[in-house]
């Protein structure tokens, strides 16, 4: 792993939440799914520190198989778990999400919050796909503008960062080409970005900063965060986090 890399991983290390989200979101959207009844099989990919993860297992009674690519962020789940007395329906597996070495079959449920901009949305979509049961499902949340016309600002940052995003209907039809029958949508909360992300980062940012000056590469990562956050910010209306409700297409 490049120095670069270990920075990156080390403004999210300890962070309750490594993206957007809430335990309102996770279960509003395990309840619209047709497999919230019984006990499914579920495949969580990028969980980073896995509180989804925590809260897909209470919520739907079945069993969660946890993968992302770093360790650190395994072993905080695997705490969380025990101390939940969840230990015995949660799973971590160090993997990266381009190479899920699963059966074809395995899971009733592939879930992604805030991870599958790594690989793509449709092509990640079309890559997991085998990975569900007949008629299985996925939820996927996704970076997306709620507007056709976004602030030049937000559009020139994300532009950059996130070169696909797309709206609403965009996003479905990548869906749709990923072989997925699109269910429902939902736009989180404003508060899911603040409560367990970005004010947790923001306290850790300021001790990070402390040493940033001897460390160049912390301090422009530093930097980057702190634009990131000023610009949710001023264009909060401009986007936000979108679940996908899916239904693979048979």
């Amino acid at each position: 792993m490049s120095s670069a890399e270990e920075r990156i991983f080390e403004l999210y290390e300890g962070l309750p939440r490594q993206g957007p989200g809430c335990a309102d979101a996770t279960r509003r959207a395990f309840k619209m799914l047709p497999t919230a009844s019984g006990r499914p099989d579920i495949l969580d990919i990028g969980c980073g520190s896995g509180a989804q993860t925590i809260e897909l297992a209470l919520c739907s009674g079945g069993r969660v198989t946890a993968v992302d690519i770093h360790e650190p962020f395994l072993r905080a789940l695997e705490e969380s778990a025990r101390e939940a007395w969840l230990e015995d329906r949660i799973q971590t597996r160090t993997m990266s999400m381009e190479q899920l070495d699963f059966p074809d079959g395995t899971f009733d449920l592939i879930w992604s919050e805030g991870a599958a901009y790594v690989v793509g949305l449709e092509k990640g979509l079309a890559a997991w796909r085998r990975l569900l049961r007949p008629n299985g499902c996925a939820a996927v949340s996704e970076l997306t503008w709620l507007t056709p016309y976004p602030p030049e600002e937000a559009r020139a940052f994300w532009g950059a960062a996130h070169p696909t995003m797309g709206q609403i209907e965009d996003n479905l039809e990548r869906a749709r080409r990923a072989g997925y029958t699109p269910l429902d949508t939902f736009t989180l909360p404003e508060s899911a970005w603040w409560n367990e992300y970005y004010t947790p980062q923001l306290a850790k940012l300021a001790k990070l900063e402390r040493r940033s000056p001897k460390d160049s590469v912390l301090a422009t990562l530093i930097a980057g965060a702190r634009a990131e956050i000023d610009l949710y910010r001023r264009h909060s209306g401009a986007y936000g986090y979108v679940f996908y409700l899916l239904r693979r297409a048979d």
